[in-house]
């Protein structure tokens, strides 16, 4: 087979990245206009290929010199040429969607913050790291699908740190064996929970109250009335994180 035949454009790239994740994400971009669905998962792809640097390079300074690179590409897709295929597809949409420069680096940002730190202080030390890897990337796709009021993004902000907390919360045991512990010291002093308990769930019962730590984070999410484009409105009701009914 020649070269040109065995060539995967960015956008391909892109789209084998997302179906190639395991996540239901890819399936719900297949319902969206094509404008759209080509920047999402762009998006997507991007934040993976970031997040698989930290999750996958088991060298910190690898991993670091890797993120400088990210930092590289972001930088040539808006002042010069981006290398990396991912970069590639997303660079279209950065125009005509308006997409920030700013945003798609704190989320560069928040990769650094896992190598940076294995623990937090304080509360606002970890919704910091949220915002960065989870409420940029919810005001982002709110810029990708249109939306027409700008409470839409503080929504998008405050559901993406939302579900990024959720995940922590779900995900407790496996960060730990894994040397991270993200739940704030304080939040863990005021429960009566040792670090040590967290290898050992259920154990302590002060931990299942961590998990009003998306309550306490986005007392306001907004009922599911979000600002779309026609196009791209819900079919569901969005997801109600404010009144307990946390997602999987």
């Amino acid at each position: 087979m020649a070269d040109e035949e065995r060539r995967v454009t960015p956008q391909q790239y892109c789209q084998d990245k997302a179906a190639s994740s395991g996540s239901s994400f890819y399936y719900g971009f297949r319902f969206l206009p094509a404008d759209r669905r080509g920047a999402i998962t762009a998006l997507y792809a991007f934040c993976r290929g970031v997040d698989d640097v930290v999750d996958e390079c088991h060298d910190e300074g690898v991993a670091r010199a890797k993120l400088a690179w990210w930092r590289g590409e972001v930088a040539k897709l808006y002042h010069g040429q981006p290398e990396h295929p991912v970069m590639q597809a997303l660079e279209p949409h950065v125009t005509a969607l308006d997409l920030p420069q700013n945003l798609l680096e704190e989320i560069v940002d928040g990769m650094q913050m896992d190598l940076d730190f294995a623990r937090y202080e304080r509360f606002q030390d970890l919704l910091l790291y949220c915002h960065r890897v989870a409420g940029v990337v919810g005001q982002l796709a709110a810029q990708i699908f249109g939306y027409q009021d700008r409470q839409t993004l503080k929504y998008a902000h405050e559901l993406g740190i939302a579900f990024q907390l959720t995940n922590i919360i779900r995900d407790v045991g496996e960060d730990v064996r894994r040397g991270r512990i993200y739940l704030p010291v304080e939040e863990l002093q005021r429960f009566n929970v040792p670090a040590s308990d967290l290898s050992r769930l259920p154990g302590n019962p002060g931990i299942c109250r961590v998990d009003e730590l998306p309550d306490r984070a986005c007392p306001r999410i907004l009922p599911p009335r979000l600002g779309l484009a026609a196009g791209c409105r819900p079919q569901e009701p969005a997801p109600r994180l404010a009144d307990g009914s946390h997602l999987p």
